[in-house]
């Protein structure tokens, strides 16, 4: 009995040891993580959507702090409100509250005023608020005053596609609007494609008889999502033959006021017109316009669902295309600090691997054979984003009742 008791006291013993040693250790890390952290420099971001995942990657995360020291701060914004408003912390809420309450109390409240928590960098979602940020406000407009731009440029790039199912792209390849080369299926008659759906085609004329309605190709709304307009941009590009001017745009302006009206029911964020594609199939969704990243992202944070549909779904890639390029603009040199780090390799590949943004415009230095279906090495057929003025024309246009 008094060994068993004896036995139990060292165990007690040893237990109290090892718990003493194992909050001594805890102390210490959180002693040394405190330590480290002081040593970061804060940097404040405004941020456009659709990079989310990718900016909370732990392990983005970690580069930033342990290779180079930064504590990143990413506020998120859209992309309108950053000419809108003036581009400080309290605009969404955070910062000083006294001068959240003044924005709220509609106070002329701009960058220049003091206390305000002002920003290292902007991070867009989309080239033409990048390159319209870096001209003057317009003041007539109510454009809000602008920092000044010292540096920047196109950081993540993913290209415009339209995803689709075996059954409907087999059918374009009978019709010689689709083409396949080397696994890879390429829209390469987008204006006959354009002009089945103002004629009002049917799915049956063109062999799918199973498929109700006309041919359609589903996108989100141009008037109020980015990577619609963009699509539209495209569409007007594509119509203008790569070369948009005053006359030629007057021209196909209600080309596309039809085909927006033909188009019917949007949704009004990509997230939510993918999740739809999946889940309604073919019968649901035969076509919709979407980013290349969307489907890279899906097989990488869901592979069983992906494994599941694989082989019959269809990415193709129009022939030109146009690339969504989130933008990335330099205000201080603690901002000039983060657009080196955000061209790291290492962050790099995490971009293409796991989230399917291509760092570099052609994209030439990935493996795309990992992903299990046709992507290709290099985007090579694009046209040059338009800019803001033309959209604004092209989004007012599609407005009018």
């Amino acid at each position: 009995m008094k060994n068993k008791n004896l036995y139990i006291g060292i165990g007690i013993f040893i237990a109290l040891i090892l718990l003493i040693i194992g909050i001594k250790a805890c102390n210490n890390k959180k002693e040394k993580e405190e330590k480290e952290n002081s040593k970061l420099t804060t940097i404040y971001v405004a941020t456009g959507g659709g990079k989310e995942d990718f900016l909370a990657d732990p392990d983005v995360q970690k580069i930033l702090k342990e290779k180079y020291k930064l504590d990143v701060v990413f506020d998120t914004w859209s992309n309108g409100k950053t000419i809108t408003k003036p581009l400080i912390r309290e605009s969404v809420g955070f910062g000083d509250s006294d001068i959240v309450e003044r924005l709220n109390n509609g106070e002329d409240i701009t960058i220049q005023t003091e206390g305000v928590s002002k920003y290292d960098a902007l991070f867009t979602s989309d080239q033409r608020f990048y390159d319209y940020y870096k001209l003057a406000p317009n003041k007539e407009l109510g454009e809000s005053l602008r920092y000044t731009v010292l540096d920047g440029g196109l950081t993540l790039n993913t290209p415009i596609v339209i995803y689709s199912w075996k059954p409907v792209v087999d059918a374009l390849i009978n019709e010689q609007i689709v083409t396949e080369v080397d696994g890879v299926y390429y829209i390469t008659d987008m204006n006959k494609l354009i002009s089945y759906i103002l004629e009002g085609k049917k799915w049956s004329d063109i062999g799918l008889p199973n498929l109700y309605g006309t041919i359609n190709i589903a996108s989100t709304d141009p008037v109020s999502s980015s990577p619609g307009a963009t699509y539209y941009g495209l569409l007007l590009s594509i119509l203008s033959e790569a070369q948009v001017t005053n006359e030629n745009i007057e021209a196909n302006l209600p080309k596309l006021k039809d085909f927006y009206i033909k188009s019917g029911y949007m949704n009004n964020t990509p997230a939510d017109l993918f999740e739809r594609y999946l889940k309604t199939g073919m019968g649901g969704e035969p076509m919709i316009v979407d980013y290349e990243k969307s489907m890279i992202d899906f097989a990488n944070s869901s592979p069983d669902a992906f494994e599941q549909v694989k082989d019959e779904i269809r990415i193709l890639y129009p022939t030109p295309t146009i690339w969504n390029s989130h933008c990335f603009t330099v205000f201080t040199e603690n901002g000039a600090k983060l657009y080196k780090a955000l061209n790291d390799k290492e962050i790099s590949q995490i971009a293409w691997e796991r989230y399917g943004f291509r760092t570099g415009i052609t994209g030439g230095t990935y493996d795309v054979s990992s992903i299990g279906i046709g992507v290709p090495q290099a985007i090579t057929s694009t046209v040059t984003s338009l800019k803001m003025d033309t959209y604004n024309k092209l989004i007012d246009y599609l407005k009018e009742s």
